[in-house]
């Protein structure tokens, strides 16, 4: 088969340190895939490490150099490029378990081999934090069945609150996100919930394989989810969430059912993100942020503004005075510990 079954692509910026050990896990898969290393304007060795890789294995690796335009712009130039029939985004700090790849590779061949439609593979990832022993692997058992490709209008498909989907979950057919004309913007962190939201309206067949595949790293100094990095960044987070807003309100009356659900679930997580990193910083200015998050949603959409207004996390965090911050960090600590993000 000369078709590559997956597109793996590699943002990259200043990783020197790091970088090998993504593009060493993502190289397990030979032939069946194709590894793009967008080396996004970086100032250190980050370009020499890739153009040796592509030397090295020519018919695996790209090296492809570009101006800085940050993660996002580094997606859309991997989606851009990509001739793989499905799609993965590898953040170069992170990397990919062994034996699940080859468990998610084997599935994704066979489905191309036999022709069958897929738009989404979802798969577990680990949350990899640095001085956690026991680390958590976001599942999605009960949320979807296992191994079998259904449509959003199956009512088996029942998300829970805190099963949260990120690009590290999904493996999308490439030619979706370049039919559906995804343009993630530059310069701006978490671009990554707009990866998965925009997208899934044009999701028709999605399946879950039950392996745990991707590593999340987290407690690299400056990483862009470290709690005082998204204080910094709240503005680019706000930024986000508005957009998520905008589109949402835009298709929400046309959606399925399954798809709503799992999509509004999905806002209501993001609003808890940036509503929470505003009320742990005990900063006024963060304080005056989130209500005009709020007050920018109830402007857009009354009615969906009620919908999220009322959910635990929209109730949480909207409490009113020390005491209701109170509650809403402590809220954010217990779940911190349980869960380990950030």
């Amino acid at each position: 088969m000369n078709k590559k079954i997956l597109t793996i692509t590699i943002p990259c910026y200043n990783s020197q340190d790091y970088m090998k050990k993504c593009v060493d896990h993502a190289l397990l898969g030979g032939e069946l895939v194709e590894i793009l290393i967008v080396d996004d304007g970086s100032t250190d060795d980050t370009a020499k490490i890739a153009d040796a890789y592509a030397e090295k294995y020519p018919t695996i690796v790209k090296a492809i150099h570009k101006e800085n335009g940050g993660h996002g712009d580094a997606v859309n130039t991997g989606i851009a490029h990509a001739t793989g029939v499905y799609f993965k985004v590898v953040d170069s700090d992170d990397w990919l378990d062994k034996e699940a790849y080859k468990q998610v590779l084997k599935v994704l061949k066979k489905l191309v081999e036999d022709e069958k439609d897929l738009d989404v593979l979802l798969s577990n990832y680990i949350y990899d934090k640095v001085e956690r022993r026991k680390k958590r692997v976001m599942r999605y058992h009960g949320a979807l069945p296992e191994k079998r490709i259904i449509s959003w209008e199956d009512s088996r498909i029942r998300f829970n609150k805190f099963q949260y989907v990120l690009m590290h979950s999904v493996i999308y057919r490439t030619q979706l996100l370049k039919d559906c004309g995804l343009q993630l913007p530059k310069h701006t962190f978490y671009v990554d919930n707009l990866y998965i939201f925009e997208p899934m309206i044009h999701v028709k067949k999605l399946m879950y394989l039950n392996v745990d595949l991707y590593h999340y790293y987290i407690g690299r100094e400056g990483q862009s989810v470290n709690e005082k990095t998204m204080m910094k960044r709240i503005d680019q987070q706000m930024l986000v969430n508005r957009t998520l807003i905008q589109f949402f309100s835009e298709n929400r009356k046309e959606l399925p059912p399954q798809m709503y659900r799992f999509l509004f679930q999905y806002l209501d997580m993001m609003m808890c993100v940036a509503s929470s990193i505003c009320v742990v910083s005990k900063d006024k200015e963060l304080y005056k942020k989130k209500k005009e998050l709020w007050k920018y949603l109830k402007d857009t959409d009354a009615e969906l503004y009620k919908e999220l207004r009322t959910t635990l996390f929209g109730i949480t965090f909207n409490l009113h005075g020390p005491t209701g911050r109170w509650f809403a960090r402590t809220g954010y600590r217990l779940f911190q510990k349980l869960f380990g993000f950030n």
